[in-house]
C-alpha cells in the first residue's frame, strides 16, 4: 500500500518509470518536503568531529565508554544511537586496528538491523518502501560484482555476531539498491560526512535541468525548488555534478545508474557537438560549462545568499572556466564575488 505526502505524489514518468510530481505550485526556494534518513552512517574519518547520532559538529563530544571510537553530543544522542552502534561497538574492540568494513557494508548492516525491528512504515517511506528501491544487480559488470562480494565478505566477518544476514542473492540486491539510491551527506563545505538512504527521495528522477536541489539538515534531506513549479510538474534532481560536459555526464550516468539522460539540455548539446570538431568543439564545451554555472547561480541565488558554500563553489567553478577561456574580466568578476562575503 502506498502512503501519501502533502504537495507531491508518486506517478509513472514517461520513459523513466516511477517518479515524483508536485500537486500544487511551488516557488523558487520553497521547501517541497523534508525526509529523515531510513538509515545512515557517519564516515569513520569524521569520528570525533561529529556526533554519530545527529551529525552535529561541536567541541567536547562525549566518547563511548566501551569502544572509545564513537562520539556523541550527550547521553540522549548516545542512547538514540545504541541500536545501531551496538552492531560495531564490541567488534571494534575485538578486531582493533583490523576492523575495516567499508562504509557501504556499515550502512547495509544498519538497514538490515532496522528492517529486523521495524513493525510498520517509517517516516522516510511515506510513498516508497525501502524494499521497493530500484536495483541494478543484473546490470553490474564483473568489477562492481567483485566489489559487492568483497563488501558482503566484510559484513560476514565484522557483523555476523550481532546481525542476521539474509541469503546471498538478497544481499546482492540490497547492496545494488544502496549503490544506486544512496546519498552522500555533506557538511557546509560540501565535504563528505557520511552516507544515507532516503526511500522517498530515491523516487526523484534525474535531469541536467533540475527543478530541485537536495541539501542536508543534520541527517535529514531537504528538497527545495530551484525553479517555479506548477501542479503536475515532475520533481527532478541532478544525480551528478552538472559542470561535467554532456558526454562525460552521460558516461557517468551509464556507469553508475545505467541510463542515458535525454533531457532537453543533453539533446541540444549533443546536436551542437556533432556539427563541431577540434578547437571549436572545445570552446563550445567551455561556453557550455560557463552557461551551466550562470544558470545554477541564478537558480540557487533565489535559495541561498552569496556566502553559502553552494554559491561559492559554483562561483569558483565559473572563475576557473573564465581563466581557461582567457577572459580575465570575467574571472576577476567572479573572484570579487567569492571574496565579498569574507570582507564583511
Amino acid at each position: 500500500m502506498t502512503g501519501s505526502m502533502e504537495g507531491v505524489e508518486r506517478f509513472d514518468s514517461p520513459g523513466k518509470g516511477r517518479g515524483l510530481r508536485v500537486t500544487r505550485a511551488f516557488k523558487v526556494g520553497e521547501l517541497l518536503f523534508s525526509c529523515p534518513a531510513y538509515s545512515y552512517v557517519l564516515s569513520v574519518k569524521e569520528r570525533g568531529c561529529y556526533c554519530e547520532f545527529c551529525f552535529n559538529r561541536k567541541e567536547g563530544l562525549a566518547r563511548c565508554g566501551k569502544c572509545k571510537k564513537a562520539f556523541y553530543c550527550n547521553a540522549k544522542c548516545q542512547k538514540g544511537d545504541w541500536p545501531m552502534h551496538k552492531l560495531e561497538c564490541s567488534a571494534m574492540l575485538a578486531f582493533g586496528e583490523n576492523w575495516c568494513p567499508s562504509e557501504m557494508s556499515r550502512l547495509v548492516a544498519r538497514i538490515l538491523a532496522k528492517k529486523k525491528t521495524q513493525k510498520e512504515r517509517c517516516a522516510s517511506e511515506k510513498i516508497l518502501l525501502i524494499g521497493e528501491m530500484q536495483s541494478h544487480a543484473e546490470d553490474e559488470d564483473n568489477e562492481k560484482r567483485q566489489m559487492s562480494e568483497a563488501d558482503i565478505a566484510g559484513m560476514h566477518r565484522f557483523y555476523s555476531k550481532h546481525l542476521e544476514v539474509p541469503e546471498h542473492k538478497d544481499l546482492l540486491t540490497l547492496f545494488s539498491q544502496v549503490a544506486c539510491n544512496g546519498f552522500t551527506i555533506e557538511d557546509d563545505e560540501l565535504s563528505h560526512m557520511g552516507t544515507a538512504v532516503y526511500p522517498d527521495v530515491a523516487l526523484i528522477n534525474h535531469s541536467c535541468l533540475p527543478s530541485v536541489i537536495v541539501t542536508y539538515k543534520g541527517t535529514s534531506a531537504e528538497i527545495r525548488a530551484v525553479q517555479d513549479m506548477k501542479p503536475g510538474d515532475e520533481v527532478l534532481i541532478s544525480y551528478i555534478d552538472l559542470l561535467y560536459p554532456t558526454e562525460d555526464r552521460n558516461n557517468r550516468l551509464r556507469e553508475s545508474y545505467y541510463f542515458t539522460c535525454e533531457c532537453q539540455e543533453c539533446k541540444c548539446k549533443s546536436k551542437v557537438r556533432t556539427s563541431e570538431q577540434g578547437r571549436e568543439g572545445t570552446e563550445e564545451h567551455f561556453h557550455e560549462l560557463l552557461e551551466m554555472c550562470e544558470q545554477s547561480l541564478e537558480e540557487m541565488g533565489a535559495v541561498f545568499d552569496d556566502a553559502n558554500v553552494y554559491m561559492l563553489h559554483m562561483m569558483y567553478q565559473a572563475m576557473g572556466v573564465c581563466l581557461y577561456m582567457e577572459d580575465p574580466d570575467g574571472a576577476v568578476r567572479y573572484g570579487e564575488k567569492i571574496l565579498r562575503p569574507y570582507r564583511c
